[in-house]
């Protein structure tokens, strides 16, 4: 119950937050971001930077239903001729649901015919549906595998760190490490956030800088 409540008291605060600016789609806006895990959706509460990341993603997502649900009815050659735009389409939209598992699911439903694929790029509901249903199925997979343990998460870790590391020293490579520790004390749900995002990897980047600098100026008076 308590989850619950959280939550709903979660979606009034992003719905008053997205409302100014989008209010014609602040209710599917809100319903799309909270789909994402709970540290995410802490984070875009307190976080103007990341709110506004997460919500251009949830429009590019919608804008792009809205495309697909009025050119069905276009002449199939229209289509046929990029299987490669309709994954693409496909992962910018399974990509808002912040699974970790973008690609996968992408690739899962990817298999489907071509009509299936089109019903899902125009019925968010769907789609919502079919992701669930995909990282159901992934997760099923993974509870089967002999290697989910302890060591297994602190493998995850470790792997996820070495990739932030790869990624912030590219932006500051002076601080990569100083950097790296602190956005690894994340929730690892949000560290994948930051991993298939870079404008909120750039946006976390900045912040650990500024407390670096904060930090720094504090030791030398």
């Amino acid at each position: 119950m308590d989850a619950a409540e959280d939550l709903e008291t979660l979606g009034e605060q992003l719905y008053s937050l997205i409302y100014p600016k989008h209010k014609e789609n602040a209710g599917k806006l809100t319903g799309m971001l909270l789909e994402l895990p709970g540290p995410v959706l802490n984070q875009m509460v307190q976080d103007k930077a990341t709110l506004t990341a997460g919500v251009e993603k949830a429009l590019q997502a919608l804008q792009l239903a809205q495309e697909h649900s009025k050119g069905t009815c276009k002449d199939d050659d229209d289509v046929s001729g990029s299987s490669d735009s309709l994954g693409e389409q496909l992962f910018e939209m399974v990509d808002v649901y912040n699974t970790g598992h973008s690609h996968k699911i992408t690739g899962m439903l990817l298999e489907q015919h071509k009509e299936a694929v089109l019903n899902l790029l125009s019925d968010p509901k769907l789609l919502e549906e079919q992701v669930n249903f995909a990282l159901k199925t992934l997760k099923e997979l993974n509870m089967e595998g002999t290697d989910i343990s302890d060591t297994s998460d602190a493998d995850d870790t470790e792997r996820l760190g070495e990739k932030i590391f790869s990624l912030v020293e590219e932006m500051d490579p002076l601080h990569a490490n100083d950097i790296t520790g602190m956005l690894l004390e994340m929730d690892p749900a949000a560290l994948q956030q930051l991993l298939s995002d870079h404008t909120l990897l750039e946006v976390a980047v900045q912040k650990a800088q500024a407390a670096l600098d904060t930090q720094n100026q504090t030791l030398s008076t």
